[in-house]
């Protein structure tokens, strides 16, 4: 009886050593794995960096949508490595216990969350016009986070919960500071060098050796307070371009942030031609129709005020100086009390009684057309019978019957935009009927070469914009003779700066 009860012991302390050995050998392996497949990502992101570091070029639209997501996902893991202290602290306190098994758990979250901040930053920045030296210094305070937190993370694996290892604690309270570091740099890209000052209250600013307001730093770094580019155009800039054309993000290779980066230029040459503000490209692109593919600032972004339009042709016009006095340009306007001056940007006067009347015999079909495509059809302006159709807010639910449906109103459209509809080259003759159109979009759809040379007879076309179409060289032939084209987009189509193509045509594609 004795020998059968010692047996049964002796097994049953073995079978408690080898489920205690099988558990501590699955958690130790359960660690290794999550370790390894943590720092493999975190090791390929500084080659990732290096290899591909932003430039300011904008590229494929799939990599902007992912980096969107940066801002979004950048909270997650500032909020998790924020917290770790708060948890070794609190949960070695008689009090609260037992949060400090969560420390470990939240510290692995914050390293999973870090990568991925970090990859969908690379992303934006690779692709979204980023580059210069607060980005570069952004991009690898991420990277330095992500392998911070796996530290902390091996580091917390590796000391007890009765006695807090120095090494992990000391480099807890780096990467906190690390975090801190890189977020400002973040905020210094999107918001700004200055936004954390930008509205401080002037009795602080002294205290902390700022100039008593931003503007006058503007100033003092644009030529001094006298200047009229320092005390009318920059401020212009400033409000209106710098968020796409400043230090950190410059699509174009255009910086608007000082006289010297204006007068630069883009990658595609000078933007100011002194003394001719028709001539000049930046002068050109704010004076634009705000329905047209090159209208500036874009993205839905407030237009400049007449006012402000004015002061920046009679700059242009006075030799566009950096260091000419502000009393020395007359005819200024002001925005309290408008001068005459204001009057010589002229806009198309028209007559409403004509204008309605001309509606009148479009009213049914185009209520019609309105109520199936809604949001999608409207007129160019309240002082226009012409129609514009944004047909890309539908879709793909937006198709070849669709755009058949508005033959009856072919003669009145001028802005079409059918980008990422369903449209195929069976639209072709319904484009081509479109005989007033000024701007049109096709980009992320299939029309092909048959679509692009169907449009021959738009005499009045503008803009055209084929981005990540099918469209080939054989396509430029069609359309290189229209009149008025003055822009072709085509980046990521078959069309290459190498294809063949006349001079003129060189001249108004964009790649």
């Amino acid at each position: 009886m004795f020998w059968h009860d010692h047996v049964r012991l002796r097994r049953g302390w073995l079978s408690v050593f080898h489920e205690f050995m099988t558990l501590s050998v699955h958690n130790f392996s359960s660690r290794v794995w999550f370790g390894l497949l943590t720092l493999a990502p975190i090791l390929i992101l500084p080659v990732l960096v290096l290899l591909a570091p932003p430039d300011g070029n904008e590229r494929a639209q799939l990599l902007q949508f992912f980096g969107r997501f940066h801002v979004l996902a950048i909270h997650l893991p500032i909020a998790l490595l924020a917290m770790a202290p708060v948890l070794e602290l609190a949960g070695r306190s008689r009090h609260f216990p037992y949060l400090l098994p969560s420390a470990g758990f939240l510290l692995g979250v914050a390293t999973c969350g870090a990568i991925v901040a970090a990859v969908l930053g690379w992303c934006l920045a690779r692709s979204g016009g980023y580059s210069g030296p607060l980005v570069t210094q952004h991009m690898w305070g991420g990277v330095a986070v992500a392998f911070a937190a796996w530290l902390c993370w091996v580091f917390r694996a590796r000391s007890s919960e009765s006695h807090l290892d120095p090494v992990y604690a000391i480099a807890l309270l780096a990467t906190v500071g690390l975090v801190s570091f890189t977020g400002y740099r973040g905020g210094q890209v999107s918001q700004g060098e200055n936004h954390l000052t930008e509205h401080m209250p002037a009795q602080l600013r002294p205290l902390l050796g700022l100039p008593a307001s931003e503007i006058s730093e503007t100033i003092s770094s644009n030529g001094g307070p006298a200047t009229f580019y320092a005390a009318h155009i920059q401020p212009v800039f400033t409000g209106h371009c710098v968020g796409c054309h400043g230090r950190a993000k410059h699509r174009a290779n255009l910086r608007l942030y000082s006289y010297n980066a204006v007068m630069r230029g883009s990658k595609h040459g000078p933007v100011i031609k002194a003394g001719d503000p028709k001539g000049s490209k930046l002068f050109h692109r704010v004076t634009l129709p705000p329905t047209d593919d090159d209208f500036m600032p874009a993205q839905n972004k407030p237009p400049l005020s007449p006012n402000e339009v004015k002061l920046i042709e009679l700059w242009i016009s006075a030799g566009a100086s950096g260091t000419q006095l502000a009393d020395s340009v007359k005819d200024l306007p002001s925005d309290a009390a408008p001068l005459t001056a204001v009057a010589e940007v002229n806009f198309e006067q028209f007559d409403p009684v004509a204008i309605a009347k001309q509606r009148a015999g479009l009213a049914l079909i185009v209520a019609q057309l309105q109520q199936r495509f809604p949001g999608a059809l409207d007129y160019e302006s309240r002082g226009s019978a012409d129609l514009v159709i944004n047909a890309c807010l539908l879709g793909s639910k937006f198709g070849d019957n669709d755009l058949a449906a508005l033959a009856p109103l072919s003669e009145h459209i001028v802005v079409a935009d059918f980008s990422g509809t369903a449209i195929t080259s069976s639209s072709s003759s319904a484009l081509s009927a479109m005989k007033r159109l000024r701007s049109l979009r096709l980009m992320h759809t299939k029309i092909t070469d048959a679509t692009v040379q169907a449009l021959a007879p738009l005499s009045q076309l503008e803009s055209l914009n084929l981005f990540d179409t099918p469209a080939t060289p054989a396509a430029l032939t069609a359309i290189g003779h229209l009149p008025k084209l003055r822009h072709l987009y085509v980046h990521e189509t078959k069309i290459s700066p190498d294809a063949p193509m006349s001079e003129a045509m060189k001249e108004k594609i964009i790649f």
